[in-house]
């Protein structure tokens, strides 16, 4: 598929200069005069990249990135900066607001046809899907590599096994990684002075966990423990560290790749702060089915202890079994033992 490019250029010779080349290198070229015809096109074509000069009359190019960096649309285009000035505090300037390179006039065909190829094939890591399983791990770490930031990433993630109920990390140690699950269902949990549990995220096959400690900095925010037998793959603080840091494209990437489940906890605490005992414990269930109902199943089934299912609730033991006796009475749920097996979805959401 032929790319598309906006370039944004005042100077009518430069404009159509530049645009006779990318066009010869098989580009789909659409040019503004200004800023503010810029910043038009780019809501109108959506291109797959912006070059853009700086000085320009009505809207510079500090502006045109300004607000293209405030709609969703458009912010994730990659912006490559074109100008006649070469002092680092320019390119500093453009490099903070978040443009991706940096072109300094005159420049030939060489330079701008490389930069545009490399900030093309970066974007396309953001924009590629990944399977959550360890080949899907290690295809984006192999592609994280080919960026010359991300050269001394290291082959080496060391593979460890756990038994149900193994203690993975405590809250208050010092993170040394984040942890990625090829086998198996791990709970993040916090206690109270009271050594009160209350359940911080279920995690599953595909899921990583770990990483917001790394993130803040300091001591484990949490504690880890294996819901059942598990294979973890270990990826070192350092490894993390030049994913996140060193590579702009890679930490965009992996960071949605780490985030899915933040908006779903801030929606977590504001359930356990307003709903009633019987909806905690639906909101629960319904959260278990929805983690680990990866096949759809009419009937899911989970073995969860009494004492780990009021943790995630977020209630007493006791009425978490007296939520579940009644649910089983208008049979919303089967219950036998540790299993529990949802009957009829439709009657648990509609509890309140």
């Amino acid at each position: 598929m032929i790319k598309k490019i906006l370039l944004i250029e005042d100077n009518d010779a430069m404009r159509e200069n530049t645009s006779e080349i990318l066009q010869l290198a098989n580009y789909s070229v659409t040019t503004a005069r200004n800023g503010k015809e810029g910043v038009e096109a780019a809501n109108r074509e959506h291109p797959d990249i912006i070059i853009c000069d700086i000085m320009m009359p009505i809207l510079d190019g500090y502006g045109v990135l300004h607000l293209l960096s405030k709609n969703e649309a458009t912010a994730g285009i990659p912006f490559i900066f074109l100008s006649a000035k070469a002092e680092k505090s320019d390119l500093r300037k453009g490099m903070d607001m978040g443009a991706d390179d940096y072109l300094t006039k005159p420049f030939d065909d060489i330079e701008l046809l490389n930069a545009v190829e490399s900030r093309l094939k970066k974007a396309e890591i953001i924009k590629k899907e990944y399977t959550k399983d360890l080949e899907g791990l290690s295809d984006f770490i192999i592609e994280a590599k080919n960026f010359d930031a991300l050269k001394d990433l290291s082959d080496s993630k060391e593979h460890r096994k756990y038994r149900k109920k193994d203690v993975i990390y405590d809250e208050g140690g010092f993170p040394k990684c984040v942890y990625f699950i090829i086998k198996g269902r791990v709970k993040t949990y916090k206690l109270n002075p009271q050594n009160k549990e209350f359940i911080t995220g279920l995690h599953n096959e595909g899921d990583f966990f770990g990483y917001l400690s790394l993130l803040e900095g300091g001591k484990n925010l949490d504690s880890a423990t294996a819901l059942e037998d598990c294979e973890l793959c270990m990826i070192s603080k350092e490894d993390f560290q030049s994913l996140i840091y060193k590579n702009q494209e890679v930490s965009k990437k992996f960071i949605k790749l780490l985030s899915d489940n933040l908006v779903e906890k801030e929606d977590q605490l504001l359930k356990l702060a307003y709903n009633s005992v019987r909806k905690k414990v639906a909101d629960a269930l319904i959260h278990l089915h929805d983690t680990y109902n990866k096949n759809n199943d009419p009937e899911f089934a989970i073995s969860i202890s009494r004492e780990d299912l009021a943790n995630l609730a977020g209630t007493a033991t006791e009425s978490t079994i007296r939520s579940l006796g009644d649910f089983k009475d208008h049979n919303m749920i089967d219950v036998h033992l540790s299993k529990i097996t949802i009957i009829n979805m439709n009657k648990l959401k509609r509890i309140i």
